[in-house]
């Protein structure tokens, strides 16, 4: 299993690429296709990113770097599709000392990116690509300084680093925590999001102050620190919580606060990992740990699990129940590799795809909110990779492809034809969540910050379901 960010330090501002008209600059070389983990970087060597790849990229952080952080859902719009974009989110951090941490609650907005056409234009490779970091210089260059997206930031004091972070869906001004000091908190942050909406969208707040308050519910009944946490979709405050001791406790809503069974469900041979629970089913939800296994439970039927399987030949890391296609479970091991079952045929051959792209520990994975058929993944290679499971290979299609690039680059080989994108540029990425409300923006978290993307080559359609 791999979480911490190892000794995290004060993020330091980096330098941004050249300008337009920099004639210092070195003549680029002939484009080469990089192969993560295969090639490797000769002296004198940089990677570069395609800006035509993308129609939106931003990099920013909040201070200290965040293991965990949560989309927030919001009330501007249940499907957005054009550009300028705002988002919200709650990030919690990994700071030197247990008294420097924080949860952020952050606003992202005037997020103007490449608007997609219905057939591709000569400029259709102009992308809006920008950091947080940019100097006083960068904001005088000319219009572009219009374009630059606004971060509001309110940060809550928060006792230990911050393991994992969830809003819940259906009232997301609730959130919960994992502490590494071995509690789990839940937090009401009407007020903070509240000002954030209210706030001036062209001023950008990074308020040092951090905000005390006191959370609505602080649980102590776990023997260890844990990472695995998930509000239920279909009832409203119902929470599980799994720790580093395999022990997975239900918490249930009751008035003002939460009534957490003392009792464990118990069935893992060690930490569980993640948790999720079943998109359709109010009762079920779903652990992985790392003895290996994924286990399945009924919180009707009491306090062992209603089926385990052997998922991985190594810790299970993360998991991801489609809620487009609800049968579909995915998980991402220790060993790199991240596996697609069919949990109606769990008796059987459930085992849909196994993939063995990504050379470190999956450390995130997540099925698309907009297409059943898409999932994103992040690893300790430092690679976000997205896969389209519908896709096949067509050697025809392949051969021409291979033929028109040979002489503009050297055309990677044997890449898996379910691979849709490769994001690369952040060190050490640790989670990442696609937005429910913008098809097609995913956001991630690493030692370096967080990145705002959205892909070039990912439809954009609206939401979808399928038996």
């Amino acid at each position: 299993m791999v979480r911490s960010l190892k000794n995290p330090k004060k993020l330091k501002r980096r330098n941004k690429s050249s300008k337009k008209g920099d004639t210092s600059s070195v003549p680029s070389a002939p484009a080469k296709v990089w192969l993560p983990g295969v090639d490797k970087l000769e002296e004198g060597e940089e990677l570069q990113c395609d800006p035509s790849a993308y129609n939106y990229l931003h990099a920013f952080s909040i201070g200290w770097p965040c293991l965990s952080f949560d989309i927030v859902h919001d009330s501007l719009g249940l499907v957005r599709t054009e550009f300028p974009h705002t988002l919200y989110g709650v990030a919690g951090t990994q700071a030197e000392q247990a008294s420097w941490n924080y949860i952020g609650l952050l606003k992202l907005s005037n997020i103007s990116g490449k608007k997609r056409e219905l057939m591709p234009t000569a400029g259709d490779g102009d992308v809006e690509m920008d950091s947080d970091s940019s100097s006083d210089e960068d904001e005088a260059d000319g219009d572009s300084g219009a374009k630059q997206p606004v971060l509001q930031l309110h940060k809550v004091a928060h006792q230990g680093c911050v393991n994992r972070v969830r809003s819940m869906t259906q009232k997301p001004h609730i959130c919960a925590t994992w502490a590494d000091t071995g509690h789990v908190q839940v937090w009401d942050f009407t007020s903070a999001l509240n000002s954030l909406a209210e706030s001036e969208t062209d001023v950008r707040t990074g308020d040092s102050s951090i905000h005390h308050l006191s959370p609505l519910m602080k649980f102590g009944g776990h023997k260890n620190e844990g990472y695995a946490i998930d509000w239920s979709p279909i009832v409203p405050g119902r929470l599980v919580s799994g720790d580093c001791n395999s022990c997975i406790h239900l918490w249930e809503p009751s008035s003002e606060t939460w009534k957490v069974n003392m009792t464990p469900f118990a069935g893992h041979d060690a930490s569980v990992e993640d948790l999720q629970w079943s998109p359709t089913e109010a009762d079920v939800f779903a652990s992985c740990s790392v003895d290996g296994k994924i286990a399945i439970w009924d919180i009707r039927l009491g306090y062992a699990p209603a089926l385990s399987f052997k998922a991985h030949d190594t810790d299970v890391n993360v998991i991801s129940w489609n809620r487009l296609a609800s049968c579909m479970i995915a998980s991402g091991g220790d060993d790199g590799t991240f596996s697609i079952r069919d949990l109606r045929l769990i008796k059987g051959e459930s085992l849909v795809a196994h993939f063995e792209y990504h050379k470190l520990p999956i450390t995130s994975i997540e099925w698309s909110p907009h297409e059943a058929s898409t999932i994103a993944v992040s690893s300790a290679d430092n690679q976000l990779t997205i896969w389209d499971l519908s896709l096949e290979r067509d050697e025809e299609e392949e051969a021409e492809f291979k033929a028109k690039m040979k002489e503009q680059v050297n055309a990677p080989e044997d890449l898996p034809p379910q691979l849709l994108f490769v994001h690369q540029g952040q060190k050490d990425l640790k989670e990442l969540h696609w937005h429910h409300q913008i098809p097609g923006m995913l956001i991630s978290t690493a030692a370096d910050g967080f990145n705002v993307l959205m892909p070039s080559n990912i439809e954009t359609t609206l939401p979808s379901t399928c038996s």
